[in-house]
Parts: structure tokens; C-alpha cells; sequence
């Protein structure tokens, strides 16, 4: 039986016709949340979207229309820390993790939950950290998946002036000595105005996801913690090394940003080069976000998107 959850709208962004959201359970019995879209018209199968760190599935609304007027079943879900989802911290807008293992139990969880009402074939489609853990899933055995799609996945980070190394090994160290729930940077309280931003040059989609959390502050995530970084290092590596990686046989497209500032694009290329059936794409002019950049840049988008799943 399904248990009820909440979903938020604004005006610029109402819950798409049908959406409903609900409670799973996760790795140690946590307390996850998740929405379902149903397609217009006559289902050719179901995607399924997760989001990056600090992403909420209500700002993925607009996704989720142009998906389901393509006749896709959609499956948004909060990852453990976000959104609705349990928060680890007591200060919950801290942004924590403690390592990718309950993050991959999650959602196997999710699919297992969901699994009866998706519609075949199944499409991944995971953004940043989502598509970090998106395709750590596949290379760790998920094969469920007749095809995916990345865009601007968390492969490697940006560390700016500290060299990669120097910042994994300080990530390490924390954890080591108890400082895993500290902030890992010094966070702005201020919201970030529009023309400081590195994450898209669309101001109408900056804005409205912006009047979301404003209107609905429990949906807010704020900065990393020193065990979230630990996290993301251990799983970006495992992907750079791993033996899973090149045994991947989905047929995907991974999608970088032009104008990234925030994961590592080489690292990208690397990766995606260990894949067999893999497809990288610049995206010329994009920041990071590339699902909520303009309609220009979103359009390449929506090119890979087709071509990958018309097939199916």
C-alpha cells in the first residue's frame, strides 16, 4: 500500500496533471520520497530521473512534462539527504553522506517499490551526483536498463586552487577524526543572485527554482560536508578504476557542459572512454545544469535524448 507524500508547486512551476508522490524505504529502514508521472496518452515506457546534489523532484517539474508529452512514465526520487527524504544531520541543511553503499540500496529500493507501475522499456536519465550514482548502479550490476542518459555527471570534482589530491586526502582525514558532519566550505547565507551563478544562464528557470525553496524551505540544502566530499571522492574513483565500469553494456549518452565550473570535465572524458556503448557531447555555452538552462542548450538536450531512445 502506498503511503501519501507530500508535493510541492509554485505558480511557475504547478505539479504536473496526475503526479503523485510517496514514502519507501531505503537502506536502514530510512524514510525516503519519491514521485510518479504518469505519460500522455499510451506509454512507450518510463524514465527513470535523479537528480543532483541539492535537487529536489519538484525542480524537475518541467522535465517531467516534456518527457511525459513523449509518452514516458516518470520517476523522480529525493536521494537520502535531500529533499523530503531523511536528512542525516541534525542541522538539516547540511549536506552529508556517509558513503555510496546505502546510496546504491536505495535505489534498488526504489525500483523494487515503483517496478510494477513502469511501464518497459526503462531509460535512466541521472544529472551531477545522480549521475554519479546513476552509473555506478550499472557498474555494479544494474541491467535493467534499455538505455541512459547523462548530463553533466559528477565523474570528477573541481577542487580550484587545491590540487585534487591534497583535497582527497584532507576529506579523509576529517572522517578519520570524527569531522565527517563538519561543513567542508563556508556557506553563504544569502541566495546567490542570478548574475553570480554558475549553474545556468536561463534567469526565468534560476529564478523560479530559487521562489521553490523560498516558498518551501524544507526542501533546501545548503553546503557539503567533509563526509559528503569523502563520499563523492570514494565514488568518483571507484568509477575512474573500477572493474565494473568497462562491463557496462547499456547504450549511453553522457552529455557535458560547455561552461562548467563545477565537476571535472576530463575526468568525463576518461570515464566515458571506459564504457563501450558510450556517447560523450559537449554542450556548447552550458553551465552546469544543463536540464535547466536555456531553451537553446536544452534543445541539444533533448537531440540525444530522441535519437538514444527512439530505438526503443
Amino acid at each position: 500500500m502506498a503511503h501519501p507524500a507530500p508535493l510541492f508547486g509554485v505558480d511557475s512551476a504547478p505539479v504536473p496533471q496526475g503526479g503523485a508522490a510517496e514514502w519507501f524505504v531505503g537502506a536502514g529502514g530510512a524514510r525516503l520520497r519519491a514521485a510518479l508521472f504518469p505519460a500522455s496518452g499510451e506509454a512507450r515506457g518510463s524514465v527513470v530521473l535523479s537528480p543532483g546534489r541539492t535537487e529536489p523532484i519538484e525542480k524537475y517539474f518541467e522535465i517531467v512534462e516534456m518527457l511525459s508529452a513523449r509518452g514516458f512514465t516518470v520517476l523522480v526520487h529525493d536521494w537520502r539527504g535531500h529533499g523530503l527524504s531523511v536528512r542525516l544531520l541534525p542541522n538539516r541543511r547540511l549536506g552529508h553522506a556517509a558513503g555510496h553503499a546505502d546510496f546504491m540500496i536505495d535505489f534498488q529500493q526504489l525500483l523494487a517499490a515503483f517496478e510494477g507501475r513502469l511501464p518497459r522499456p526503462w531509460i535512466a536519465l541521472g544529472h551531477s551526483m545522480g549521475g554519479c550514482l546513476t552509473l555506478l548502479a550499472m557498474a555494479t550490476g544494474e541491467t535493467r536498463f534499455s538505455a541512459a542518459i547523462l548530463t553533466a555527471p559528477m565523474l570528477g570534482l573541481q577542487t580550484g586552487a587545491i590540487p585534487r589530491p591534497v583535497a582527497r586526502t584532507v576529506a579523509a582525514l576529517a572522517k578519520l577524526f570524527g569531522r565527517a558532519g563538519a561543513p567542508a566550505i563556508k556557506a553563504d547565507a544569502a541566495p546567490t543572485p542570478f548574475e553570480a551563478n554558475i549553474l545556468t544562464h536561463d534567469r526565468a528557470r534560476y529564478e523560479r527554482n530559487e521562489a521553490l525553496v523560498a516558498a518551501h524551505p524544507d526542501l533546501a540544502l545548503g553546503a557539503p560536508t567533509w563526509g559528503w566530499l569523502d563520499f563523492a571522492f570514494r565514488a568518483t574513483g571507484v568509477l575512474a578504476r573500477g572493474p565494473g565500469v568497462p562491463r557496462i553494456t547499456t547504450p549511453l549518452t553522457v552529455l557535458a557542459a560547455g561552461e562548467e565550473r563545477l565537476v571535472d570535465n576530463a575526468a568525463i572524458q576518461r570515464v566515458t572512454a571506459r564504457i563501450p556503448d558510450a556517447r560523450l557531447v559537449e554542450v556548447p555555452g552550458a553551465f552546469h545544469e544543463i536540464l535547466q538552462e536555456t531553451d537553446q542548450v536544452q534543445a541539444v538536450f533533448w537531440v540525444e535524448f530522441d535519437a538514444l531512445t527512439a530505438p526503443l
